[in-house]
């Protein structure tokens, strides 16, 4: 198995693993709305809510069970961390067999616990977009339920919804890559001015270390922050915009509505193949240092740690932060309608 093999069928499995998640949630989002649509609840005004409202205790269930999640999230750093601290301390081999077994183990727990974010986070979604309808409709006091894809602009805004979250995907990624770079000029430097480091007479001066880690992460999130906030309110303002000298008052509300259908279920493969490609690769490394196929040392060791270099900011960095990016961008469009709805006299 060399590199390039690793990777290729690194993101194999990242992109099978979207499969069974999706229909999972699609089964659990549909399933939750007829069985809330079944209990016949209605507004004041007599129209039906039930399907929402079965869709948001399902949410709520999901929420419910956010400690366990939590101890399951938790488990993985523990055990990594136990194995740095089994490594730094020149422990006996065998306790580092151990450590990395655990570590093994906690890398499937964060990837169960990421897939439950990914699911609370499509569930939640689903709401907040039904909540953006309604919201408009309020403002506007015309009829706001159907969103037609084929009308151009709003098929544009579904693009641009997809892109945002390939760009933003991007940049996460891209600051892992230059955060790390700063930390590997740093190593060099201790090195060159503290030879005694390699023999252990002196201690490297951590402390650096974690600043530059804490300082570059800071400031690379500048940018997909800013895209986060800025693309949706950018998306709703321009085609309102448009809408207004073309006599479509509620072209910006439509463009928007496409923006977030798209970034949402396009942030949800991408989250999933992120969380589960990065894991794959990190367990394959793992597995490997166990012994087999040639264990530690071997062309397929250099390969796995190839994978998993090129795993970690996929499932720690970009997998996570889409789920947050995805939730933003429908809580940002949902508190901010009026900016987008146009002229509207609201619902009498």
């Amino acid at each position: 198995m060399g590199h390039a093999t690793n990777i290729i069928t690194g993101l194999s499995v990242g992109l099978e693993s979207t499969g069974l998640p999706v229909l999972v949630i699609s089964c659990a989002i549909i399933t939750s709305f007829y069985l809330g649509e079944a209990s016949g609840i209605a507004d004041v005004h007599g129209n039906p809510i039930g399907g929402l409202y079965g869709t948001a205790i399902a949410t709520m269930g999901m929420f419910a069970s956010g400690v366990y999640v939590l101890s399951m999230s938790g488990f993985g750093p523990i055990a990594d961390n136990a194995g740095g601290i089994v490594e730094m301390s020149e422990q006996e081999s065998q306790v580092r067999d151990i450590t990395d077994m655990l570590d093994a183990v906690g890398n499937v727990t964060k990837a169960n616990t990421k897939g439950y974010s990914v699911g609370s986070a499509s569930l939640a979604c689903f709401l907040l977009f039904s909540a953006y309808l309604d919201e408009v409709e309020m403002m506007t006091g015309k009829e706001f339920k159907v969103i037609d894809i084929a009308v151009p602009e709003i098929f544009i805004g579904g693009l641009l919804g997809s892109m945002t979250v390939f760009v933003f995907s991007a940049w996460a990624i891209n600051a892992v890559g230059i955060a790390a770079e700063e930390v590997i000029k740093e190593v060099r430097r201790q090195f060159k001015e503290h030879p005694g480091i390699r023999t252990y007479e002196e201690k490297p001066n951590y402390k650096q270390c974690v600043s530059i880690v804490n300082e570059a992460g800071l400031r690379q999130m500048i940018k997909p922050g800013l895209l986060a906030v800025l693309s949706p309110i950018t998306v709703g303002v321009v085609f309102r915009i448009i809408g207004t000298y073309k006599g479509r008052d509620l072209l910006g509300a439509e463009a928007l509505a496409g923006f977030l259908m798209f970034a949402t279920s396009t942030g949800i493969l991408m989250a999933l193949f992120f969380n589960n490609g990065g894991g794959a690769w990190d367990n394959a490394k793992k597995y490997i240092e166990t012994g087999k196929f040639g264990g530690k040392g071997s062309e397929a060791h250099k390969a796995s740690v190839t994978g998993d270099t090129v795993g970690d900011p996929c499932k720690d960095t970009a997998g996570p932060s889409i789920h947050i990016l995805i939730k933003l961008l429908s809580t940002i469009t949902l508190v901010l309608v009026p900016l987008f709805s146009g002229t509207g006299t609201g619902k009498k």
